[in-house]
């Protein structure tokens, strides 16, 4: 099971933990599970880069980027070296902490 720790860029948003959370879904679920909002305007097939997201820790508990999300990862606003599209950081069977970092959505709201 996994512990994932969510942080945001955005103004007033408090980090938000979620504990027992389980393999074989990605952070962009997580989130919308747990109320956490995330954009996902392509339904999650990795052909947009809305879910945009910061892995601040854990790396190795989600599978290596591919070429598809460093190309859409290009596209976001504000990229990073550790920059990752939420719905394709899909956990594997094992246990740890993840932080990740929502970048500010307010600024590419309506994009």
């Amino acid at each position: 099971m996994y512990t994932i720790k969510f942080s945001f860029d955005q103004k007033g948003l408090e980090p938000v933990t979620i504990e027992n959370v389980a393999h074989d879904q990605s952070i962009l679920e997580v989130a919308l599970d747990n109320n956490i909002e995330l954009h996902h305007n392509c339904g999650m097939v990795c052909a947009c880069s809305t879910c945009h997201i910061y892995l601040e820790r854990g790396d190795e508990f989600v599978p290596e980027i591919n070429d598809r999300e460093e190309d859409f990862i290009d596209r976001a606003r504000n990229p990073r070296i550790n920059s990752r599209l939420g719905c394709q950081c899909v956990l594997v069977d094992a246990n740890g902490v993840i932080e990740v970092c929502i970048p500010d959505q307010s600024l590419i709201h309506g994009e």
